[in-house]
């Protein structure tokens, strides 16, 4: 797990989906801001008195600076400091210095923590269903590389079987041959006794080929290497054998399914993000109503020191009043509430659908693990059976009894029960990781912890 090149990649999607739950808490940041302009003018007007004309020369420089906030509440708060200062040939220097606060409640759309917060909640359910989809992940790669490994020492028990079924294969057909040489069997038989040979020699070939194969994949799996590291040899040094158990608490595993399995965890938190979503998208339709008051103290004099202190003097601004807007129609809004209460109930009943292919897929797993389970003992009663089936036949081919391909015959039948009573143990064990993957407890069962996954 640790090398794997396609984990690794799924690991950085929840560090991806918890920077957007970071961006959704910044919109409730502090803003500093400041803005600074000058302003030179050169005109020409009349008196309107004596209707002579005049120059007007005059110069205005203002900065402002503060800090604005929007709360979760729906409140929007600015305080500012401005100066001024205007110079002119028809009027004396002023310089005015302002300290102001404005409030701005939305009253209607766009009120309360409820609403407000909704896409901070989203993102936050959004990073916790990214470290489930990163658990089934991690369970899937761990369930295909135990899987992978299975496969590999099968392939490389069936070499083992190939090999000493070629020898004994080779050794009857010497022992054919010799006594087609002394005039004991006739030549046609040695036909039987080659083809025989032929045959093994062919399956070997192909089982080293799917061993080869194995191989590639499992390394491919593991990854030791950067570039996959795929000329080293791997030595398979656990055995397959097993006692078998019986399925005797499937309700408890079903019951576990329910609890563990991050597909069901994750569509549960989508669902809650929907949830969250059709809050926002019914606030949308409510028309913007907004109630907001700004104060201000001022002060004025012919020298930016003095004005600053002159702010002490009788002179204030208040303003205050609403603001009202309603889209007519507004089917942007209401079409997008219709989407979100939509995909809410879409969300529900996949919750429902997905419970039942959860419990469907234990079961069925359950009982792949009680038909594997079954086959391994199965399969070495034929196994035995076998055995002394090819005895008995070598006996009577002793005797002149039987014939060369009734022996190749036994031997094939006990050649394949071999094999499949390895198989039965293979399969059983990847039966296991299979009804551990359904249930959703592959990774505990292996001892392998997610960093930051939810508790």
């Amino acid at each position: 797990l640790e090398n794997n090149h396609d984990l690794r990649v799924q690991q950085l999607n929840p560090l991806i989906a918890g920077a957007f739950e970071q961006i959704e808490r910044g919109v409730f940041d502090p803003e500093l801001f400041a803005e600074a302009e000058w302003t030179e003018e050169r005109a020409s007007q009349t008196d309107r008195a004596t209707g002579s004309q005049f120059a007007v020369v005059g110069e205005d420089s203002a900065v402002v600076g503060g800090v604005r906030q929007r709360l979760p509440t729906g409140t929007d708060i600015e305080a500012t400091v401005e100066h001024d200062r205007t110079t002119s040939n028809r009027s004396p220097e002023q310089q005015t210095a302002r300290l102001g606060l404005t409030v701005t409640q939305s009253l209607l759309r766009g009120f309360g923590p409820r609403v407000n917060l909704a896409r901070v909640r989203q993102a936050e359910l959004n990073t916790i269903a990214s470290v489930y989809e990163l658990r089934a992940f991690a369970q899937a790669v761990l369930a295909d590389t135990e899987s992978t490994y299975w496969n590999y020492v099968l392939a490389r028990e069936q070499i083992a079987i190939f090999e000493r079924s070629l020898v004994i294969a080779r050794e009857q057909r010497d022992q054919v041959e010799q006594r087609i040489e002394v005039g004991v069997l006739a030549r046609t038989e040695a036909a039987a006794a080659r083809a025989e040979v032929a045959r093994r020699e062919q399956a070997l070939i192909t089982a080293r080929s799917v061993m080869r194969e194995r191989r590639l994949r499992l390394l491919r799996l593991i990854s030791p290497e950067a570039n996959g590291a795929f000329d080293l040899d791997i030595d398979a040094i656990s055995s397959p054998r097993i006692e078998p158990e019986p399925i005797t608490d499937l309700h408890d595993r079903l019951l576990l399914a329910e609890r563990a399995r991050p597909d069901l965890n994750e569509a549960r938190l989508r669902l809650e993000e929907a949830r969250l979503e059709t809050i926002v998208t019914r606030n949308g339709l409510l028309p913007r109503l907004e109630l907001f008051i700004a104060l201000g103290k001022t002060g004025f004099d012919d020298k930016l020191t003095h004005a600053f202190k002159k702010l002490d003097d009788e002179t204030y601004d208040v303003t205050a009043g609403v603001r009202f807007s309603q889209v007519l129609g507004n089917r942007t809004s209401e079409g997008r509430d219709l989407a979100a209460r939509a995909s809410t109930q879409q969300a529900a009943r996949a919750i429902n659908n997905l419970r039942q292919l959860v419990r469907f897929e234990v079961r069925l797993a359950a009982n792949d693990v009680e038909r594997a389970r079954q086959q391994i003992a199965a399969s070495a009663v034929t196994r035995a059976l076998e055995e002394q089936t090819l005895e008995a036949e070598q006996q009577r081919f002793e005797v002149g009894a039987s014939t060369t391909l009734l022996v190749a015959q036994a031997q094939r039948d006990l050649l394949a029960s071999r094999i499949a009573e390895v198989e039965a143990v293979i399969n059983y064990r990847i039966a296991l990781v299979a009804l551990y993957l359904a249930e959703g407890s592959l990774l505990e069962r292996r001892g392998v912890e997610l960093v930051g996954e939810p508790r």
